[in-house]
């Protein structure tokens, strides 16, 4: 871990490789799992404002899951979430016609009906950002179900970092982020060094 402003940050986000890869996986991500997307205090409000433009772009069961639990839900330990369909699939979850999981968020921002890509949470998977009172910690969640997405980055590669480069700026700032590359040279200096 080093610090890096107001966040510590694990050093498995420069040391291991990662690119989506959902000819393989299918987008398991968003249908395997206890629990939905961690949503963000102020996205709660987006969530609200788009969902009537994203609600055309959602399966019948998505919809009922939404309308029933409301476009968020908030779990006893205050964690805040989407709504799930039976416990599984997030409900914001549609289907193409290959069985691969996608966002319908994601869908009506790549059609220009909403300027708001998806929760952030999302957008940095598999990057997971915990907030404590003075510091955010960001680490890499490693899952099984990703395995063909190491693999891939290995091949090609990328690191963690640079895979959610997007969502790292968004969420930190691109000054964050500058600073991250900066670091990481060091590191991958010092792994190189040692080989």
């Amino acid at each position: 871990m080093f610090q890096l402003g107001k966040t510590l940050v694990s050093e498995e986000i420069i040391k291991n490789d990662f690119v989506c890869n959902l000819s393989a996986c299918k987008g398991a991500c968003c249908i395997d799992g206890e629990a939905g997307a961690p949503v963000e205090p102020e996205e709660r409000a987006i969530l609200e404002e788009i969902y009537p433009k994203v609600k055309p772009y959602l399966r019948e069961k998505g919809i009922a899951a939404i309308e029933e639990q409301g476009v968020y839900i908030t779990r006893e330990n205050g964690e805040i979430e989407t709504p799930l369909i039976d416990g599984a699939d997030c409900a914001y979850v549609t289907f193409d016609d290959r069985g691969t999981a996608l966002c319908g968020i994601e869908e009506a921002y790549n059609q220009g009906d909403i300027d708001w890509k998806k929760p952030v949470s999302c957008h940095l998977y598999p990057v997971r950002v915990e907030e404590y009172t003075s510091f955010s910690a960001v680490n890499y969640h490693r899952w099984e179900i990703c395995d063909d997405a190491c693999s891939l980055g290995a091949e090609l590669q990328v690191p963690i970092y640079k895979f959610v480069k997007d969502a790292l700026v968004r969420k930190f700032g691109e000054d964050w982020y500058n600073e991250l590359e900066v670091i990481a040279k060091e590191v991958q200096g010092q792994r190189s060094a040692q080989d």
